[in-house]
């Protein structure tokens, strides 16, 4: 397939270049350490970052671009295609171009929610106005996200909600959890499970900070102690949460932050035509030179799963197997990305942020730590090749 972009479409990459490259902070490079495909470096969800962030999407709000994806009726463009192109050309700079909110929440709100929830919140998401923190994990389920023990129950109009969550990205930094419970505990294993949007500011909720690989704190655990939530914070339907989820990693598996992929093989062609071993310059060393021909093939391979993707949003599809073979293929290219930047920079990989002669800024060591986090986020590589096997080859389950 032949993805090319009509006139409007290109000049609209040119206005998304433009805009990032006049909003970025002049030192943005040098802060910015996101890796394609991983969780624990995107810029967004820590603290230090925060107000940069908060400003930002109220741009990208008042411009229209945080709902390009969403229907025309809830203030969108109905294009996949623009929201993907802003997000390619904003991850090339390491500036993810939206959040949790505005990527995963508001198209899933538009999809599965009330007419009366719609009306009220999609409006603020569009404009930048508050971020959310996914609720799915948790101490003992993460793949099997259905034997969730989280519970909710009903009070007259509202749910009180008790128990954790993990692994919660940028809780720390949000201001609602998109938050999937228990409502009913003698349900079928994928029933029984509401989605719930809940006020961080909310009595009874506790959120602790947990640093991750890199050192970074993108995560937390969150507990809830008798939150009482209003019932018209429900999402959709009670008991239905599971399959409203489902929806939105749909959305989430499409952001893999695909423009850091070429920001980073650029990165390491400079670097091998900058630098010599053994008198000789890296980058005309045959087994270079293979490794990062290869690693630009894939990536255009990657580019091409991306903008089917997106097209298949577009025509009104459910696309169920093309995002779960671009998260797949997005995610393992990510730690094959890192492995390579290792075996070209040999023991100089292993230099952390702040040494001296650290190359690329330190960001390959911690790139390689952080890659092991894409495989693993938004339904695990094993889960991917589960959907791929059975919905999309028609193979059996055993």
């Amino acid at each position: 397939m032949n993805f090319e972009f009509t006139e409007e479409q290109m000049a609209f990459r040119q206005e998304v270049e433009d805009f990032t490259k006049q909003e970025l902070p002049p030192d943005w490079d040098e802060k910015a350490l996101y890796w394609p495909a991983g969780y624990g470096t995107i810029p967004f969800l820590e603290e230090e970052f925060k107000d940069f962030y908060d400003q930002l999407l109220l741009k990208l709000g008042r411009r229209g671009w945080l709902s390009l994806g969403w229907p025309k009726e809830h203030g969108g463009q109905n294009s996949m295609i623009k929201h993907a192109i802003a997000d390619d050309v904003m991850s090339y700079y390491r500036v993810p171009g939206g959040d949790v909110s505005t990527a995963i929440c508001g198209p899933t709100i538009a999809i599965a929610a009330s007419k009366e929830m719609k009306q009220h919140w999609l409006p603020k998401i569009a404009a930048g106005e508050l971020r959310m923190w996914l609720g799915y994990s948790e101490p003992n389920s993460g793949s099997d996200l259905a034997s969730l023990k989280t519970r909710a129950d009903e009070d007259g109009n509202f749910y009180i909600i008790n128990g954790q969550k993990i692994w919660s990205s940028g809780a720390h930094i949000a201001d609602y959890g998109w938050v999937l419970v228990k409502t009913d505990l003698n349900a079928p294993k994928h029933a029984g499970a509401t989605l719930f949007l809940i006020d961080n500011k909310s009595p009874g909720v506790t959120i602790r900070p947990l640093e991750n690989i890199c050192g970074i704190n993108s995560f937390n655990e969150v507990f809830f102690d008798e939150v009482r939530v209003p019932k018209c914070n429900v999402v959709g339907e009670i008991n239905h949460g599971f399959y409203y989820v489902m929806i939105a990693l749909l959305y989430e598996r499409l952001f893999v932050g695909i423009g850091t992929f070429r920001k980073v093989l650029e990165e390491l062609i400079e670097y091998v035509k900058n630098t010599r071993h053994d008198g000789q310059v890296l980058a005309k060393n045959p087994l270079i030179r293979n490794k990062l021909a290869e690693m630009a093939i894939e990536i255009e391979v990657l580019y091409e799963f991306y903008w089917r993707t997106a097209w298949t949003m577009d025509q009104g599809l459910v696309p169920e197997l093309e995002s779960s073979v671009l998260k797949l293929f997005g995610t393992e290219l990510g730690r094959t990305l890192s492995g390579t930047a290792m075996e070209i920079l040999g023991l100089y990989g292993n230099l952390a942020r702040g040494s001296k002669w650290a190359p690329l800024m330190g960001r390959v060591s911690l790139g390689y730590m952080d890659s092991v986090s894409g495989p693993i986020g938004a339904g695990t590589s094993e889960v991917q090749r589960g959907i791929i096997a059975t919905r999309g080859l028609g193979l059996p389950r055993k």
